[in-house]
Parts: structure tokens; sequence; C-alpha cells
């Protein structure tokens, strides 16, 4: 999340929740859009060392690229304080916006087609390039950063970020790794009303394993393999329950906005911010925050932008804001930043796509979800679940979204539909191997076990 949400707004009722969320429904025949972001880990070129916020040794830090690529966008600054931590585009389109160790983001606009995310990732890159360069800052393509321990990762100064380095261990193994040490991508997607919200939920849930697979681009962390294809999804098991994982309850009968408000309401907070200030209220009740009973801050109520920050801080595989986020994704090559929003505009942007991926995963019951979740970061597309592994599910579903895709139909300039952007998810499937498995065997050939060449074979081009 780019910016902290600013509602003053008083909530005095349990339903104003509610229609908070039910405010995303694109009724009327408004378009549907995607949105898309990605994160990045920076390192120096000279050294493969990370970028600390202000630099090091005469070289200009993450701040540094902030002004710059400013500068070259023509993009309003975000504070915290005094620190400058992100942009935003003015007229309500994209942003920029740091991760806990200064993984880079670009938080798209809601766009019409991935048509459209192309031409925004070329002129993020074409604007970030010169920048980084002058720099000397180079950017992984991996979805968690191969070398640097987390004492030696640098922490980026933004409030909300402290506040969560505190509380993290006490909830979790591996939840300061997640923030500090991984990079992801994932795509956004709008919903017409409550049941089709439901639909897209619940086939969300269900094929983010498949996602994670398919993506899976961090089998490295400490210099070494890790045993896994996907350290980034295998840290998010052991990061914080109560904030974390697969929703069961979101299919069962009845499942809703309803059952969505009570089930955020039930995670506690990280924080309240108040002006520019975060107040440190970790483990704490919304609900007592609506009934100005917070402990922390006595007498102090909620209102709507506490509702819309808090929901930031709950991280399932498939989240609900007034659309949804697709979560599971290793972050990669910029093939994938348009691979992931193609996949998902085919999958549920067709209704015919969507309900044939509905019957694909009804069967699939908690147990088996679950299972499959925790076993696709070790496994990737030879997980299995129904009899069935990750690879063959896979090329069913990339059927599907291909067909989606071309029925909706939306041309480029040179006349191409959207399945172009399905290629290396198609290769992927074809070779039969993640890009993590690419990349061992490179780390076991030509990279002659040294994590060093990762800085040079894993980098994004600018």
């Amino acid at each position: 999340m780019a910016r902290d949400v600013s509602d003053t707004t008083p909530i005095t009722s349990r339903n104003m929740l509610v229609e908070w969320l039910e405010a995303g429904c694109k009724t009327g025949g408004a378009p549907l859009r995607i949105g898309t972001e990605h994160e990045k880990i920076p390192f120096y070129a000279v050294d493969n060392a990370p970028v600390p916020y202000e630099g090091s040794a005469g070289r200009g830090g993450v701040r540094a690229l902030l002004e710059g690529l400013g500068d070259a966008l023509g993009w309003a600054p975000i504070f915290d304080r005094d620190a400058l931590i992100g942009l935003y585009q003015p007229d309500g389109g994209g942003a920029i916006s740091l991760e806990p160790g200064g993984q880079f983001e670009l938080s798209g606009a809601p766009l019409l087609d991935v048509h459209a995310t192309r031409d925004e990732l070329d002129a993020h890159f074409g604007a970030l390039a010169p920048v980084a360069r002058g720099l000397g800052v180079r950017f992984l393509d991996l979805g968690c950063s191969p070398k640097w321990s987390r004492t030696e990762t640098p922490a980026m100064p933004k409030q909300r970020y402290a506040i969560m380095q505190a509380f993290m261990p006490k909830v979790g193994a591996r939840g300061l790794d997640m923030m500090f040490r991984t990079a992801t991508v994932q795509v956004n997607v709008d919903f017409v009303d409550e049941a089709d919200m439901v639909q897209k939920m619940r086939v969300g849930l269900a094929l983010q394993p498949l996602v994670t697979a398919l993506f899976a681009n961090s089998p490295f962390l400490d210099s070494k393999p890790t045993g896994r294809l996907s350290q980034r999804s295998y840290i998010w098991l052991d990061t914080d329950p109560n904030r974390t994982g697969m929703l069961p309850f979101a299919f069962e009968q009845g499942f809703g906005f309803e059952r969505y408000v009570d089930y955020a309401l039930d995670v506690p907070m990280y924080f309240v911010k108040r002006g520019d200030v975060y107040y440190d209220v970790a483990g704490a009740s919304f609900r007592d925050l609506m009934k100005g009973r917070l402990q922390q801050l006595p007498g102090e109520y909620a209102t709507m932008s506490d509702w819309a920050n808090h929901l930031s801080t709950i991280f399932p595989e498939v989240r609900l804001k007034t659309y949804l986020e697709m979560r599971g994704a290793d972050a990669g090559p910029r093939a994938h930043f348009t691979a992931l929003p193609a996949l998902f505009a085919g999958l549920f942007y067709d209704p015919g796509a969507l309900d044939e991926a509905g019957e694909l995963t009804k069967d699939w019951s908690a147990d088996a979800r679950q299972a499959l979740r925790n076993d696709v970061p070790a496994l990737a597309l030879d997980a299995t679940i129904g009899g069935r592994n990750l690879r063959d599910i896979g090329r069913d579903v990339l059927s599907l979204a291909k067909d989606g895709l071309r029925r909706r139909a939306r041309l480029n300039a040179e006349g191409h539909d959207e399945t172009v952007y399905l290629a290396p998810l198609e290769a992927i499937l074809e070779d039969g191997r993640s890009l993590a498995q690419q990349r061992l065997d490179a780390y076991y050939g030509g990279w002659g076990r040294s994590i060093d060449a990762a800085f040079v074979d894993c980098v994004l081009p600018l």
C-alpha cells in the first residue's frame, strides 16, 4: 500500500464497514479494471551490497532513487514525518512505495487491459533506468533476497514498519524475513457484486498455490539454496496465523462481505494513525477502538481511515478490499509482471472461464487446499491435489485463461490480444520446470555454486 488513507468519518456501526467493501462493486456496466503491483530488490552493482535509505560510502541510496524518479515523473511526494517514503500520481493513478527492507514497489493504476499494464511498466522503467544507473543501482528479479542476512538488510524509515518489526517475532518465526527479505508481484481485480466477489475469492484462493508454483522464483537465502523453490511462500507459512492463510471460511455457506468484516475485526491491530504519528497498539482489538475503549488510546474512536489502514495489515493469500488482491506469486522478470494480470484477466473477466475454473476446483476440500499450500513451496509444479499434479492442472487453467482472453478480444496496436502475455507461463509448463529450478541448475552449473552470479543473471534490465 503506497499511502495510508485519510478519511476522518467516524465509524458508528459495523454496517458502515460492510458498506465500505460493498462500494467496490462495479455495478451498472462499469468497466472491470486490472491493477498490478510489483516489488524489486535494489543493490549496488559495484559490490552487490544492499542499498540503505540514505546511501553509504558516498553513494546515493533509496531516498535519492525516490527523489530522482519524482523529478523524472513529476509525481507528488509521500512523507513519513520528514522522510520521503513514496510518490504518487496526483490524478489518482499509480504510486511508488517502499517495503521494509528497501524493496522498491510500483503500485500500478487500475487499467482496462494488460496492454495498458505493459505500457505502464515501460514508462516506469523508462523513468527509473537513468536514475538508477546514475546511482550505480540495479534490481534483482528474485522473490527473496538471496545473500544478505536480516541484520545486513537496511530498514526504511516508516513508523508503521517499526511497529510491525517489534510485533512480528511474537506471533511467528519468519515474520521479519517476510518484511525485509521477500518480494512479490500481485494483481488486483474488480467484482460486479457480492456473488461475483464470492466466486472470485473462492477460485482465487483455490488457485493461489498454482500461482505460487508457476511463479516460483526464490530458491536462495543466506547465499545458498534453501531446499525450497519458493522460499517467499514458505516464509509466509510462519509469519502470523491471525492475518495470513487460505481463509477456509470463505468456502462456507453464507460467506460474503459481512463474514469478511467479522474476520477482519478479529485480526489484531498494529497501529492507529493520528496526524503524522503512528501509535503502537499492536495486538489490540479494532472492536475496542470502535467503542472508544482502546487501552493504549482511551477515548479515541475509529474512523474510516483506521478501517482502510487496518485492512492493509491483513495478509491472506487473497485479500479483500474494494477489490480482490491475488497474492501468491514471487517477484520475477519483467515478463512475469504482465503474465500474472493476463492470467487473472482471462480467468476472472470472462464468465465462462470463471465458471469452468470454479468447476475445476469445487471438489477440493479445505484440508486438501491447505495441504497443497503447505507442499507447494518445496514442490512447486510437482505438488498434487485430487490425484493430479499442478503441472497438469496448470495446463488446464492456462487453457481456460487463454480462451477467456481471446473472448475478451482486447487488441493492441499490432493487433495482438492479451494471450501474448501468457507466453512465460506456457514456456514454464512446456519445460516442466519453474524458474526457480532453472536458476538452481545455473547455481550448480555455470555459477559454480556462487550466489554472486545471481547479481548478474537475475537482474531486471534497465
